[in-house]
């Protein structure tokens, strides 16, 4: 039996501003959008398509972002899907999918560096 792969990479604009925080265990966490952009052809003329992504960080991935990333940031980011669920308040299931970021590198930096870290599943809440 073959094995699946789950890989992914965009490169676009950081949203709004990422929010990092620490689990209960101490680990951070940060979250933010980042805007991917296309040309596409409708009718006769190309128009240009936004796609916007959830992007999740942990550990020192975090910490580059809270210190380097802010709105408008020029990213380049590999990682996985993973999708997370939960019943609302009226108890309608929910679901969301979010990038985990495995990779990033910082574009528009001074010195571009790029920054990864082993991936983990310490993160099970949504944002």
């Amino acid at each position: 039996m073959s094995k699946g792969v789950n890989n992914v990479t965009v490169l676009g604009y950081v949203g709004r501003a990422p929010e990092v925080k620490a689990t209960q265990s101490g680990a951070l966490v940060a979250t933010f959008s980042l805007a991917t952009n296309e040309k596409r052809k409708k009718d006769d003329q190309w128009v240009d398509a936004t796609e916007w992504h959830n992007i999740v960080a942990f550990g020192k991935l975090a910490e580059v972002i809270r210190e380097f990333v802010r709105k408008g940031s020029h990213l380049y980011i590999s990682g996985r899907l993973r999708t997370v669920s939960w019943d609302d308040k009226s108890g309608v299931k929910r679901y969301r999918t979010a990038i985990h970021a495995d990779e990033i590198i910082l574009l528009d930096s001074k010195e571009n560096g790029a920054f990864s870290e082993p991936p983990t599943d310490a993160y099970a809440g949504d944002f």
